[in-house]
């Protein structure tokens, strides 16, 4: 992979995400409209998580069969607070600092693997504004059936960052990162545990990390992860959600 590589040069076409941006600003997130539902032919789809403060709100598009080409959207749509405290729990809920909307675009691609090596390709680029960069990342994926009762997924990610310079003539910065995972899943229970290992240029050292997560009925979730930081301090996590498309 080159290193002068610019994702934000990558020539997509954007118009496919035909969404009307406004409506992502609405006081409650629950109003938000549905939008169009995925047609059989596969059109435009609609997904939405709830979050603490607002809500994860997605929406994608088939651009091609050839591969499994599309192109997509991620948006956090933050809730206005009604009064001071729920002003002061969100801010406590997001590190300090008052949560803010945000939205990245992205193209992804997946193909096939090779032979018995691995199942699945995925190349994936993202422009991400609010963090003044664009990604490029590509990952291998092989899927097993251990019995009528257990999965393994074992996973390869390579990424590549490219920060944006923030004044006109500056450089921007590149980074690269590879990612390590495996994935266990009980059929019966809904309940699947991961661990994984993360090296990038910036940290310079392997990063590790655990998990959990527990389905349960109506698309709620719990999940729960421990991971190492560049600082050695351990980063423990605890999350619910709920996921619905449409």
């Amino acid at each position: 992979m080159a290193e002068d590589a610019d994702v934000a040069n990558l020539d997509i076409d954007w118009s496919l995400l035909d969404v009307d941006a406004s409506t992502l600003m609405a006081t409650d997130p629950k109003q938000l409209p549905a939008g169009p539902r995925a047609s059989a032919s596969g059109g435009m789809a609609w997904s939405s998580q709830e979050r603490a403060y607002g809500s994860a709100v997605s929406v994608k598009q088939p651009v091609s069969p050839f591969m499994d080409t599309r192109v997509g959207a991620d948006m956090t749509v933050v809730r206005q607070p009604q009064t001071f405290a729920e002003l002061l729990a969100e801010k406590a809920s997001n590190g300090g600092s008052e949560p803010q909307s945000s939205g990245s675009a992205w193209a992804s691609m997946t193909a096939g693997g090779v032979g018995s090596i691995w199942d699945k390709t995925s190349v994936e680029a993202r422009i991400d504004p609010a963090q003044d960069q664009g990604k490029f990342g590509t990952s291998l994926t092989k899927s097993l059936q251990v019995g009528d009762q257990y999965s393994l997924t074992l996973q390869n990610g390579y990424n590549m960052t490219q920060g944006f310079a923030p004044m006109p003539g500056g450089t921007g910065r590149t980074s690269y990162a590879t990612e390590q995972s495996a994935k266990l899943g009980i059929t019966e229970t809904g309940t699947s545990f991961s661990a994984g290992q993360s090296l990038s240029t910036t940290d310079d050292k392997w990063l590790r990390k655990i998990g959990a997560e527990q389905k349960i009925v109506g698309g709620f979730n719990i999940s729960g992860s421990i991971a190492e930081t560049p600082l050695g301090i351990a980063n423990k996590s605890i999350s619910a959600g709920f996921k619905q498309s449409w």
